[in-house]
């Protein structure tokens, strides 16, 4: 059985392909640097511009026209080596990677190919039950971005049933690091989610270093997953036996935006091998395309090696020789890594440790933190952030900074949401639906519960009269409390906002109540 015969669907349970085989993985992650101009140009970068509107002779290739390297980006690609505990090259240049795709101007990116700029790091991940692992670093790389394809008039939005394709090269030019790992291994059934973790990873660390919006749906972080697979040895994932059989052939699922995709591409892509392996097949080393809506991928192009591109020194540019000094002065001046801030930010909030890793796995950190930095509790931002925003940024399969930004919710909302429960207007019950409301887009909280007439009765001679008439209701309940089983006030208290149509203070009532019964 050949790669071609296969189809999207055959392939071996996940389990199965595990048992039989071990995964290899390679990770490389595109990042667009934030930088106000292009890599080699003075375009601007501004995303969601009219198409074609951000161009100049260089980025657009045109004869004559000589490029220029960006200073800015040149120090970004060294503060992200430096956080990847990379060594940074005393001296490099950029290549030619010359290959010809329509979103490619000038028929030939300029990348860096045995000479990068940051080489030999490592980053260690943690996964979801707090197990640590190590991703080494082959490399960070400078280049340039393409343009993009826009293929019109199918119904999936590739080139394949298209009426006609249009190129938009605003975003021809714009910086990219490219941070390549060394070969993953040792991972074993877990290859999926030690991916997604070490994507997510890099992403806070981008954010820290605030050299990218890292805006995985917008592209401007992708994730190129490598995936091969070879026998399974006696001696397990990381025994000798082990690592001394050779890697099998590997696939490239391209431009992967988003930290479920991931995980789910690598998934499925182990298990398309293991069937085609198990069935006498071979593995074509290709590019292939990942289909969020059908959890697949399917065949992209054959995969080209190092010497299928020509690779060989940019000629209109000096190589890169950063001095000794700005390597230290921006070594000095990296921020906290993200790993120890969370850790210290657990220690002042006085989070358990299934606390944080739920905050963590929500992608909370920097939400609850602008929160609690507006005057609000850390157990109150937490809890708020974690309930219906958090659910409903899962529904739309979006992380919550993203789901977040959306809809245009902050941390002042939040704050403005604790603050009305703090100062005794809302219970718990109508905040919640004050939320419902700003998420809906209602307004801000304040705004929300004025339109909805929300607000706790303050009137305690209304509050006695519903608890009384409670009380002469349920004289058996009534008479537990006098006996001292003080936990029957639970059934009083329903009662009693249920008369108040939830506008009473459910702390006041029970202690009301207590009054009248002991």
């Amino acid at each position: 059985m050949t790669t071609a015969s296969m189809t999207a669907d055959e392939v071996m349970d996940y389990d199965e392909a595990i048992a039989r085989f071990d995964p290899v993985m390679g990770l490389e992650v595109h990042v667009e640097l934030s930088t106000a101009t292009k890599m080699f140009c003075g375009c601007a970068t501004a995303f969601g511009a009219p198409p074609n509107s951000q161009v100049c002779p260089v980025c657009l290739g045109l004869p004559g026209a000589l490029p220029v390297v960006n200073a800015t980006a040149v120090e970004s690609a060294i503060r992200i080596g430096l956080a990847l505990n990379c060594e940074i090259a005393e001296w490099c240049r950029f290549a030619r990677k010359n290959y010809f795709y329509p979103d490619m101007p000038k028929n030939f990116q300029t990348s860096q190919y045995d000479e990068p700029i940051a080489y030999g790091g490592h980053l260690d991940v943690q996964l979801e039950d707090g197990t640590s692992y190590r991703i080494e670093i082959e490399r960070a790389h400078m280049e340039e971005d393409t343009g993009k394809s826009l293929h019109i008039g199918g119904a999936t939005g590739r080139i394949h049933g298209a009426d006609h394709s249009l190129v938009d090269y605003n975003r021809a030019g714009i910086p990219l690091i490219e941070i390549v790992t060394k070969p993953i291994v040792g991972a074993g059934e877990r290859a999926p989610e030690v991916a997604r973790a070490y994507v997510s990873a890099l992403r806070d660390l981008m954010r820290a270093l605030e050299v990218s919006d890292v805006r995985m749906e917008q592209g401007s972080m992708r994730c190129d997953a490598n995936v091969s697979l070879r026998p399974r040895a006696a001696d397990g994932p990381t025994g000798p036996e082990q690592l001394a059989v050779p890697l099998g052939t590997r696939t490239e699922t391209k431009n992967v935006n988003s930290l479920r995709s991931v995980e789910r591409a690598v998934r499925y892509e182990i298990s398309r091998h293991a069937a085609i392996l198990a069935g006498g097949g071979s593995i074509l080393q290709e590019t292939r395309h990942w289909h969020e809506d059908t959890g697949v991928t399917t065949s992209g192009r054959e995969k080209s090696d190092a010497e299928d591109y020509r690779y060989f020194p940019e000629p209109d540019l000096v190589p890169v020789a950063p001095p000794r000094e700005l390597v230290e002065r921006l070594k000095v001046n990296l921020p906290e890594p993200p790993a120890e801030r969370r850790r210290r930010l657990q220690a002042e909030w006085g989070y358990s440790d299934l606390e944080m890793r739920d905050v963590l796995n929500a992608g909370a950190v920097e939400l609850i933190e602008e929160t609690v930095a507006l005057g609000t509790s850390a157990q109150a931002a937490r809890k708020w952030w974690l309930g219906e925003p958090s659910r409903r940024a899962k529904a739309a399969e979006e992380d919550l900074v993203t789901f977040a930004g959306g809809l245009g919710f902050t941390p002042g909302d939040v704050a403005a949401l604790v603050a009305l429960v703090v100062a005794g207007r809302l219970n718990d019950s109508m905040a919640r639906q004050v939320l419902d409301g700003v998420l809906d887009g209602e307004g801000h909280p304040v705004e929300v519960a004025d339109a909805r007439g929300l607000e706790l009765v303050q009137d305690d001679g209304a509050l006695e009269t519903a608890i009384d008439e409670v009380i002469a209701a349920n004289p058996d309940v009534a008479d537990k409390i006098r006996g001292g089983k003080v936990q029957a006030a639970g059934a009083l208290i329903g009662q009693v906002m249920k008369a108040m149509k939830g506008q009473a203070d459910a702390g006041k009532a029970r202690q009301m109540i207590l009054d009248k019964l002991q």
